[in-house]
């Protein structure tokens, strides 16, 4: 049975990995790191996870096929560097880093090294996401998240918070991007509201965040030549066409995870591992999704 490390047991580890590691512990031998021993034993109890390690080189020695990262995103560059220099796969949350030469370099060293880094963009398995992507000839794409009224520094906003639509976008288009127009709405150093215009050779695509929007929502809408179809919070899909509505909401029996798109993504990246296959979150397209957010900031600067 191949061993799988984890590594950082907080709360996006709690609410969103673990309990789908739970379930594959017939398939795979987790191993899981943490200097909290209460936690340990917690995390035991609860999911009946036995093997427990207090370091990161602790964890190494086991020699996992691959670790999941998901520490602050201020300790992934040397975690990630060193996990891939000692040949283990790795599983990071995102974003990699808020240092676009560092994503690049860990992006370049995963490649020499033949091994593979996959970036945690859980929107890309959300079923209903999915099937916006296969809409075809896409005219118009909006990617848009909402906050009541929640304003953060704007850097932190928008590597922590906006990424997430950033990346839907960068997921949903299906041609390059020829042009990219950016604008943010700041006060006293945070984040009010963000945007990027991205232009294809024939569809436009709007990435949208705003802080103080008086609601907490995520829409994706995609425009195609034949109907236009809009994601409400990841659990709603709506199609519109001449005459007609339809409304299709994710099935009542629907494990939670698997409607935001954990479940999938975590087994795409176990079965890449496992069984040699393509990375499920394409180097590439998650470099832009970064560099997206990099040219976000510096755009602060001009």
């Amino acid at each position: 049975m191949e061993k799988i490390g984890v590594i950082g047991l907080g709360n996006i580890a709690q609410k969103a990995y673990l309990p789908v590691m739970a379930t594959l512990q017939d398939e795979y031998e987790w191993h899981l790191t943490t200097r909290n021993e209460a936690k340990g034993e917690m995390l035991e109890q609860k999911y009946g996870f036995n093997h427990f390690h207090q370091t990161l080189d602790e964890l190494i020695a086991e020699k996992p096929l691959a670790v999941f990262v998901h520490t602050p995103t201020a300790t992934h560059f040397e975690i990630i560097k060193q996990l891939l220099n000692t040949g283990i796969n790795v599983y990071v949350d995102k974003p990699i880093s808020e240092d676009l030469n560092e994503v690049e370099a860990l992006y370049k060293l995963a490649a020499d090294k033949k091994l593979l880094l996959t970036c945690g963009f859980n929107r890309r398995f959300v079923p209903f996401n999915q099937e916006l992507k296969r809409i075809p000839d896409k005219q118009t794409i909006v990617s848009e998240k909402i906050r009541d009224n929640a304003v953060q520094p704007t850097k932190f906003a928008i590597y922590d918070l906006m990424i997430h639509s950033v990346d839907t976008a960068v997921y949903l288009m299906d041609e390059k991007i020829k042009h990219v127009n950016n604008f943010l709405v700041t006060k006293n150093g945070n984040l009010e509201q963000g945007y990027i215009t991205l232009q294809g050779a024939t569809s436009q695509v709007q990435v949208i965040t705003n802080m103080v929007g008086g609601s907490n929502l995520e829409l994706s809408t995609v425009q195609g030549a034949q109907a236009r179809q809009v994601v409400t919070n990841l659990s709603l899909l709506q199609t519109y066409q001449t005459g007609k509505v339809t409304q299709e909401s994710r099935p009542d029996w629907e494990n939670t995870l698997v409607t935001r798109g954990f479940d999938p993504i975590i087994k795409a990246f176990l079965d890449a591992v496992s069984h040699g296959t393509a990375n499920p979150i394409s180097p590439e397209s998650a470099v832009l999704s970064h560099k997206l957010c990099n040219d976000l900031v510096n755009s602060l600067q001009r």
